[in-house]
C-alpha cells in the first residue's frame, strides 16, 4: 500500500511538472505566432477542455480534444480552399498542445479526483445506512451505538475511562413555538458547530435526534473531565448566541448531562446514553 501511494505521488509530481512545461511551451508559441485573436479564442476553448478533463475524466476530455482538432482542421481547409489564404503554420501547435495539456493535467490530478470520489461514496454510504446526518454533518444514533461499543471495549481492555456528554437545548419545545424556521435552522447549525469545535480531536460528536435536538459526545475521560468539556461547550454556545442578531433576544441555553461508563451498572451503549439523557434533567 505504501509503495502504491509513493508511486501515485510520483505520478502526480511528474504530471505537475509536465503540465507546467506544456503551459510554458504554449505561452512561448502563442507569442511567436503573433495572432492575438485566434490565440485568445483557442485558449478559451482549451480552458473549457481542461474543465471537462478535471470534472468529467479522461474519456470526455479526449473526445473534446478530437472535436477541437476537427474544428481547427475545418477552419484551415476553409481558409485555404474557400478564401485562398495561406495556411498559418505558426498556429498548428494548437492541434496538439491542448491534448498534451489535458493528459498532463489528468496525470497530476487523478489521485485527488479519486479521493474526492471515494469521500463522496463514503458520505453516500453513511447517509444510506442512517449513520450520517446531512443537515448537521454529524454522525447519528446508529453510528453512536456502534462507536460507543468500540469505546467501551477499549475502556475494558486498557482500563481507560469513557464518558458521554448528552447536550440539549433548554425548553426547546417552548422556544420552537416562538421561532421562525430560519431561526430554528440557525440555532441547530450554531449548536452543532459549537459542540463539534469544543471537542478534542479524538472525541466524536453525534446528533441523536432532530425533532428535540439532542447531541452526544463520546470521550476518553471520566465524569469530571466530561463536565469540564460540557461547561466549555455551554460557554462557547452562550457566546455565539450573543453574537447572533437573530437569536440574541431569545433565552436560549444548553443543558448537559454527563455519564461515565460503569461496567457493573451498565451492560450496553444504550445504558450509557440513557443515563446521560437522565442527567440532563439535573443541569439547572
Amino acid at each position: 500500500m505504501q509503495n502504491k501511494n509513493s508511486k501515485e505521488h510520483l505520478y502526480e509530481d511528474i504530471g505537475l511538472l509536465l503540465l507546467l512545461l506544456m503551459l510554458s511551451i504554449t505561452a512561448v508559441l502563442m507569442m511567436l505566432s503573433q495572432n492575438i485573436v485566434v490565440n485568445i479564442i483557442y485558449l478559451i476553448i482549451t480552458m473549457g477542455i481542461l474543465i471537462v478533463t478535471y470534472f468529467m475524466g479522461i474519456i470526455p476530455s479526449l473526445l473534446a480534444n478530437m472535436v477541437f482538432i476537427a474544428f481547427q482542421t475545418v477552419v484551415m481547409l476553409y481558409e485555404y480552399f474557400g478564401l485562398n489564404h495561406e495556411i498559418q503554420w505558426s498556429l498548428l501547435f494548437w492541434l496538439i498542445m491542448p491534448l498534451l495539456i489535458s493528459l498532463t493535467m489528468y496525470l497530476s490530478t487523478r489521485s485527488q479526483i479519486a479521493l474526492q470520489k471515494a469521500n463522496s461514496d463514503l458520505h453516500a454510504a453513511l447517509v444510506e445506512r442512517g449513520a450520517f446526518d446531512q443537515q448537521t454533518n454529524l454522525r447519528t444514533m446508529v453510528a453512536y451505538v456502534e462507536d460507543a461499543g468500540v469505546f467501551i471495549e477499549t475502556s475494558r481492555r486498557f482500563e481507560i475511562p469513557v464518558s458521554t456528554l448528552i447536550i440539549k437545548i433548554r425548553y426547546f419545545n417552548d422556544l420552537r413555538r416562538m421561532m421562525s424556521d430560519r431561526q430554528l435552522q440557525l440555532l441547530l447549525q450554531i449548536a452543532s458547530e459549537v459542540i463539534k469545535s469544543s471537542t478534542r480531536d479524538n472525541d466524536i460528536t453525534y446528533i441523536l435526534e432532530n425533532e428535540d435536538p439532542t447531541w452526544a459526545i463520546l470521550l476518553y475521560t471520566n465524569a469530571t473531565g466530561g463536565k469540564i468539556a460540557g461547561q466549555r461547550a455551554k460557554d462557547a454556545f452562550e457566546k455565539r448566541i450573543k453574537e447572533s442578531p437573530e437569536l440574541v433576544n431569545l433565552a436560549i441555553s444548553m443543558v448537559v448531562g454527563v455519564s461515565e461508563w460503569n461496567a457493573e451498572e451498565m451492560s450496553n451503549p444504550y445504558d450509557l446514553m440513557n443515563d446521560g439523557i437522565k442527567e440532563t434533567q439535573y443541569d439547572v
